[in-house]
C-alpha cells in the first residue's frame, strides 16, 4: 500500500445565518481543505473562500489565504500539483485563481452548473485567467491510490476523495454531509434499514474508510 498522508488545512470560518440551518438559529462554521501529500505530488482539496460584498455581508468571512495556509504547513502555492474541488461553491474555490495552469478535477455536471446557474458561485472563480479543468464523467483515480467518486446531493456535481494509503481509507467527502453526526446518522440507518440515505454511502461504506472528513466540521467520523 502507498504511503500517503492526508492533513487539514484551515481556511478560516463564516456565519452560517439562521435561515439556512435546520434549527434556524446561526452558527459559525469552519471552512476546511485537506492536503494529500503523494510521492507523485500534492493534491489540494478545496482552495478556500473567495471574496464578494454580498457574500461578505451575508456571511461575515474571517479567511485564511490559501497562500498562507499552506504556508503554515511548509509549503507555497507553486508545490500544488493538482486542485480538487467538491464542488464549486464560493467557499471551496476561492483560491483556484491561485493555481493558474494546475489541473483542477471538477465533475461536468458541477462545472456546468458554475457556468450556467445564476448564484450557484461567484462566477471570476470559475473562469479565471490560466484556469484548467480535467472534466470527469464519474469514478477517476487521479494518482495510485488516490480515487474521485461522485457524491451528489449538496449540489448534483458534488465529489468526495478517497486516498487508500498505509494506515488505511481515508475519505475527503466535502459537503456530502454538513458535518460528522449527520453522516453518523445516515450510517445508523442504512445499517437499521430506516429512512433513506444517498444512493452513493453504500458506495463509500465499501471502501471501509478509517476515517471520513468534511468541509465544515473539525470532527471526524470513524466506524
Amino acid at each position: 500500500m502507498i504511503d500517503i498522508a492526508v492533513r487539514r488545512v484551515g481556511f478560516g470560518y463564516f456565519v452560517r445565518p439562521g435561515e439556512e440551518t435546520p434549527s434556524g438559529v446561526a452558527r459559525v462554521e469552519p471552512a476546511l481543505g485537506y492536503l494529500v501529500e503523494h510521492a507523485d505530488g500534492l493534491v489540494l482539496v478545496d482552495t478556500g473562500m473567495g471574496s464578494d460584498p454580498g457574500v461578505d455581508a451575508h456571511y461575515q468571512p474571517r479567511r485564511i489565504g490559501v497562500g498562507e495556509a499552506l504556508k503554515t504547513m511548509g509549503y507555497g502555492l507553486g508545490d500544488v500539483s493538482y486542485v480538487v474541488n467538491c464542488h464549486l461553491h464560493f467557499d471551496h474555490c476561492g483560491g483556484n485563481p491561485e493555481f493558474p495552469g494546475t489541473p483542477v478535477f471538477v465533475q461536468r455536471a458541477e462545472l456546468e452548473l458554475a457556468r450556467h446557474t445564476e448564484f450557484h458561485t461567484l462566477p471570476e472563480l470559475v473562469d479565471y485567467a490560466g484556469a484548467r479543468y480535467e472534466v470527469l464523467d464519474g469514478d477517476a483515480e487521479i494518482l495510485p491510490g488516490v480515487l474521485i467518486v461522485p457524491t451528489p446531493g449538496h449540489t448534483a456535481g458534488h465529489q468526495s476523495v478517497v486516498v487508500r494509503s498505509g494506515d488505511g481509507t481515508v475519505i475527503v467527502a466535502g459537503q456530502g454531509h454538513d458535518h460528522a453526526t449527520a453522516f453518523t446518522g445516515d450510517v445508523l440507518g442504512r445499517h437499521a434499514g430506516v429512512g433513506e440515505q444517498p444512493d452513493w454511502l453504500g458506495r463509500l461504506l465499501e471502501l471501509d474508510p478509517r476515517r471520513v472528513l468534511f468541509a465544515h466540521d473539525n470532527a471526524v467520523w470513524t466506524p
